[in-house]
């Protein structure tokens, strides 16, 4: 059975309270593990929530503010020091090259990891392959920030009233799915004469940002949005100043974008009850909403 879930590891923004922790989040998705923005404290979070730092097949860092890559070393040196068995793929902004140079090398450690840098300096693929697209967009922050968008390929599911039709059972349909199309009776049956298009999951997760096209545009269609709202309304002047969204902003792109459950996260630490938060953001959006704390465990939702 295939495992697709959201582990937060933090939830806090520029400071750390005594419930949140420096941001993190890891997609669990079937046999990768998408680790976002690791703050400080990371490693010790992934401890708490009991999965191994090993698990970590990609690391995306939106940006090189330091309560979203501070905790970039310590998972690195965790993963040599388990001798991960396999690559890390590390995606970030092109022109934060130096500073995670010095956070990769931030101390001395005996370095036994397989690391693949992908540098990011347009709007585009950056991954693909059997798990799926990658997809990065630049945001609008007060440094080159990007926002990622994770889409599974499309597929087909049987359809049994249509297998019946044309006389396609037992072995015959493994074949099918294998090969495209076998001969039953004397007569072709192709693989979309029988099934229906099964659309694939998205993802997206869009951090410090102000209200822009880039985040409509990685939101849209998204089964689960994981979306920063530092800010309640009232504090919108402070927002836009220092680039970044309300929870009615982040409501706002998930409602003109279809997104099925929306993740409200990176709270100021001048909020003390992130109820607030989820009250402003329902009265936008009327689907799903879920205000993320440290260690929750959030599900992808069940195909539609």
């Amino acid at each position: 059975m295939s495992l697709r879930e959201l582990i937060v590891l933090g939830t806090a923004s520029q400071v750390p309270t005594r419930h949140r922790n420096h941001n993190g989040y890891l997609l669990r998705w079937d046999g990768e593990g998408l680790l976002f923005d690791p703050g400080e404290g990371t490693q010790r979070q992934l401890l708490f929530a009991g999965v191994a730092a090993s698990a970590v097949t990609r690391l995306c860092l939106t940006h090189f503010h330091g309560d979203h890559c501070l905790g970039v070393p310590g998972v690195l040196q965790r993963m040599s020091l388990d001798r991960a068995p396999h690559p890390l793929h590390v995606y970030y902004p092109d022109s934060g090259r130096q500073y995670f140079a010095r956070l990769r090398h931030a101390s001395v450690f005996h370095d036994t990891l397989e690391v693949h840098e992908h540098p990011i300096t347009a709007d585009g693929p950056v991954a693909d392959g059997g798990f799926g697209l990658l997809e990065a967009r630049q945001l609008d922050h007060s440094v080159d920030s990007f926002g990622y968008r994770f889409v599974e390929p499309d597929g087909r599911r049987m359809v049994p009233d249509l297998l019946a039709r044309f006389g396609v059972t037992g072995p015959a349909v493994g074949e099918l799915q294998r090969t495209g199309e076998v001969r039953t009776a004397g007569e072709r049956v192709r693989l979309q004469d029988v099934s229906e298009i099964r659309r694939g999951q998205r993802f997206a997760f869009v951090m410090d940002t102000r209200l822009c096209d880039a985040a409509f545009a990685l939101a849209e269609d998204a089964d689960l949005l994981v979306i920063e709202a530092t800010f309640l309304h009232r504090d919108a002047q402070l927002a836009s100043r220092y680039g970044h969204l309300t929870a009615r902003q982040a409501a706002h792109v998930a409602a003109q974008s279809g997104v099925r459950r929306l993740v409200l996260t990176h709270f100021s630490q001048r909020y003390d009850d992130a109820r607030q938060h989820r009250d402003e953001a329902a009265e936008v959006f009327d689907g799903e909403v879920i205000t993320a704390h440290d260690l929750a465990r959030i599900p992808v939702p069940k195909r539609a």
